[in-house]
């Protein structure tokens, strides 16, 4: 007996009991009978169904191994830097590179299927398809021809057509200039159609069943890629459209797969362009699409569609129908489009559809774009039916705050105005339930119009209790924790009586409630955009801080946005930033100690002119040691140059000042001298200066000069003299800096190599 036939376990006797029939003695049977019928007749059971995980067949392991193997190596080329690739091979890097993926993509031909369908290869796929040349993606999309009906329907599949639809932009954009890459002349394999022709043949492929591959959970994102493809102008926003292509469980697996991107140095991925030109058939192609749902579902049916998770995101496109009765857009607001194209004058009545849309996590996003894109008539009649009056319920919906926010940014000023008098009473539960995107909006708008600036400002005082002027100094600190003056006076009170306590507790017992809020910075950073007599209610509040509340301030990464802007906004006064800059100066060493108030001492610094930046250099000589010690404070102080403030202070303003008028011209430490090293101490006097400099000038006269000598008197000889210093002119010293900056490298490896023999010398004299 084969081996293959053994069972395990012991042998028993066979008994005199009839046995019943195996399923090996029925098959027999089935056999016999089958031989004496008809040999086109086969049992419809007896036929084997292609797998749903591999409807195309599954991949050989052996194939699957050299495709891991592929995998690896591309990831190491796509995570490594252009600096670290060997330089010394005479082989061009692209080249060996372009061999190895020949070499791959000779192994895939006619398996481009099942690797696309298998849960591992599908990824390497994707992977080299970003390395794919015009010529070898039309291959690729040529090769899955006459499946993609099955493939987008597919878990693995259906992310590789999607990287393929995303990355066939830039071979479009090509082709519609009419560059196309060689092709060989082969008989045998036929004529290869463009890339443009075969997007459209797969629309045509699809378009049967488009309607359903719309609610497929696989097929949805992959349409959405697709039309993104055809009409990229009609997306909402092409950063949100190519947001909305993968769900968040999706983006975060496929982060874990690291970086995607090709692997040759001279092709740059570029981002989608939502003005770049398609050729006319793509447009059509994509009309074609909104008619095949129009005629093929009813209007019930395509407001179902809005509340549905997986087709939503796809009545988002707007294909240039919108304002066109009947359309998509029509359908889901209740006919308002075709009302307002009837009779302008007419108020619709109230739908309970649209108020579900408001409330509904799914479908409010789907409003939010209807709102925002629809035409002026029909918002219009949108916000006077749905919104107004009704603004103090919506405002604190969890949900309908955020279409409330979107409406916003379409008001006129009327609209406006009667907003900001209907929630004037709402504003205190609106910052009380954290729905602050509303308030965010107006704010905003009002700042696009420039009118009722004075009434958003009144609001947000209104909104956390400031009701008199002496209370607006507390404007910055109850806005950043979200919390009426009255509570957060509590708050503080609180918080100063329980320090010692604090001190004591453990680090992960933090209230929350006194942190800062990203709602409240971004609410200050829109007051700061106000026009300068609005404005200036925040930029008090942040100079009336006490130093230790604004370092604080400076240091947190969520309040420290709120001084980015402070700088950036043209409406803020030039005196009040100079202002904020100089009353810092005795504290620049503690700011610069942090992570987040580096780069806020850095703001500063760019800010202020020589003079004031010379000012705030002084006042850090005396805390040179502990900026030299602190992690982050050693930029700060490599950035600011305090070394040659203290040696040669002409030629520090000198600097200053062309790195402020030109302010392209970045200081780099090593286009002046620095400080040797920050450990080492530097002599107190300038007379110990001036003898150490003579001693070492004696020793130099007496011995031959080396190589090290030659280099630098070479590079810098003629420009330690201050005379040469002053009498040179601007743009000579731009030229000393260049050949500064271009000798730094043979300077520095002359000293890296240069033996320690002066060292042993200096000891043994020492000695004697």
């Amino acid at each position: 007996m084969p081996n293959e036939n053994r069972k395990r376990g012991k042998k028993h006797k066979k008994t005199q009991e009839p046995s019943l029939p195996s399923r090996d003695t029925n098959h027999e049977s089935q056999n016999s009978e089958r031989h004496n019928q008809p040999s086109w007749i086969v049992p419809a059971q007896e036929s084997e169904e292609a797998h749903r995980e591999a409807p195309f067949g599954y991949v050989d392991p052996d194939i699957k191994a050299y495709f891991r193997t592929v995998d690896d190596q591309i990831r190491t080329w796509q995570e490594e830097r252009p600096f670290e690739e060997d330089q010394t091979t005479d082989l061009d890097p692209n080249e060996a590179r372009r061999i190895f993926l020949v070499a791959a993509l000779t192994e895939m031909s006619g398996k481009e299927k099942q690797l696309a369908t298998d849960p591992d290869c599908s990824v390497i796929l994707e992977r080299m398809v970003y390395s794919m040349d015009d010529f070898v993606r039309r291959v690729l999309l040529d090769s899955l021809s006459g499946s993609y009906e099955a493939l987008v329907k597919h878990r693995f599949a259906s992310h590789v057509c999607q990287t393929l639809f995303i990355v066939a932009e830039d071979t479009i954009l090509r082709e519609t200039k009419g560059i196309y890459p060689s092709v060989a002349n082969s008989k045998d394999n036929g004529e290869l159609r463009t890339l443009t022709r075969l997007i459209l043949d797969i629309c045509e492929e699809v378009t049967p069943a488009f309607t359903s591959l719309v609610m497929d959970p696989f097929a949805s994102h992959v349409l959405r890629a697709l039309l993104l493809l055809l009409s990229p102008s009609s997306s909402a926003a092409s950063h949100k459209a190519e947001s909305n292509m993968r769900s968040k469980k999706s983006s975060a697996w496929k982060a874990r797969q690291g970086t995607m991107k090709s692997v040759f140095a001279d092709n740059k991925s570029q981002h989608v362009n939502s003005n770049r030109s398609v050729p006319k058939e793509f447009h059509d192609a994509a009309v074609r699409f909104v008619h095949t749902i129009k005629s093929e579902l009813s209007d019930n049916e395509v407001r179902a569609l809005a509340a549905d998770k997986v087709a939503s995101p796809l009545l988002q496109a707007d294909h240039g129908e919108s304002s066109s009765p009947d359309s998509l857009m029509d359908r889901v607001l209740v006919g308002i489009i075709t009302l307002y194209h009837r009779n302008p004058d007419e108020q619709p009545e109230v739908s309970d559809y649209i108020v579900t849309l408001l409330r509904d996590p799914t479908s409010s996003h789907l409003l939010e774009t209807m709102v925002s894109r629809c035409p002026d008539p029909a918002f219009t009649i949108l916000w006077t039916t749905y919104f107004q009056g009704k603004l103090a319920r919506l405002a604190t919906h969890p949900v309908a705050n955020f279409v409330v926010a979107k409406a916003a940014e379409r008001l006129n000023p009327a609209q406006l105005k009667a907003a900001l008098d209907e929630l004037d009473t709402s504003w205190n539960k609106v910052i009380g339930s954290a729905r602050t995107g509303v308030i965010r909006a107006m704010i905003d708008r009002a700042c696009t119009l420039r009118v009722h600036q004075k009434d958003i400002c009144q609001a947000v005082c209104n909104a956390f209790e400031l009701f008199e002027a002496k209370d607006r100094s507390h404007l910055v600190p109850c806005v950043l924790v979200l919390k009426p003056l009255r509570e957060y006076m509590t708050t503080r009170s609180t918080k100063h009586s329980s320090e010692d306590a604090q001190k004591t507790s453990n680090k992960g017992n933090v209230d929350k409630s006194k942190e800062s809020k990203v709602q409240g910075a971004l609410i200050l950073q829109s007051l700061l955009r106000l026009m300068e007599p609005h404005c200036m209610m925040v930029t008090e509040s942040i100079t009336s801080l006490p130093t230790e509340d604004l370092i604080s301030l400076s240091q947190n990464p969520i309040s420290s946005r709120v001084i980015d802007v402070f700088f950036d906004s043209e409406t803020v006064p030039f005196k009040v930033k100079r202002a904020l800059v100089m009353s810092l100066i005795g504290h620049y060493h503690t700011l610069v100690d942090d992570r987040i108030g580096s780069r806020v001492g850095d703001r500063c610094w760019a800010f202020a002119d020589p003079y004031l930046r010379e000012k705030i250099a002084r006042s850090l000589v005396v805390h040179e040691q502990f900026l030299a010690a602190s992690y982050f404070g050693k930029f700060f102080t490599r950035n600011i140059n305090l070394y040659l403030l203290q040696r040669r202070p002409e030629e520090w303003r000198e600097l200053q000042s062309q790195s402020k008028s030109s302010p392209g011209l970045i200081t780099s430490p090593s286009a002046v001298p620095s400080a040797p090293s920050a450990t080492v101490q530097k002599p107190s006097s300038e007379d110990a200066e001036v003898s150490h400099q003579s001693k070492a000038s004696k020793k130099r006269r007496s011995r031959p000069e080396d190589e090290i000598d030659a280099v630098f008197s070479a590079g810098l000889g003629a420009k330690i003299k201050r005379t040469a210093v002053s009498a040179t002119s601007s743009s000579d010293k731009l030229v000393v800096q260049k050949s500064m900056d271009q000798g730094l490298q043979d300077i520095l490896g002359a000293i890296r190599a240069a033996p320690s023999d002066d060292s042993g010398r200096g000891k043994r004299q020492r000695k004697y």
